[in-house]
């Protein structure tokens, strides 16, 4: 029951070739590869980055032609 050998895998990675196609699996990886350095990349800077800061995107959004400007305003 141990653990498998390389005949077993290359078997496996066969199947999952035939499966999914070369295309589709080079598809995955590069997907996979990209998350993996976004991820990192935003372990090490620590900080929030310029896209995620309320007053700069809402001063982005007022100078754009499609936007509403609405206030909320609370039952009283």
């Amino acid at each position: 029951m141990g653990s498998f050998s390389i005949w077993h895998w290359l078997i496996v990675l066969a199947i999952v070739v035939l499966v999914f196609g070369t295309k589709k699996l080079k598809n995955i990886g590069g997907d996979l590869g990209a998350a993996v350095k976004g991820f990192k990349d935003g372990m090490r800077d620590g900080t929030a980055s310029e896209s995620t800061d309320p007053q700069k995107v809402t001063n982005a959004t007022r100078n754009d032609a499609n936007t509403v400007d609405v206030e909320t305003k609370t039952k009283s």
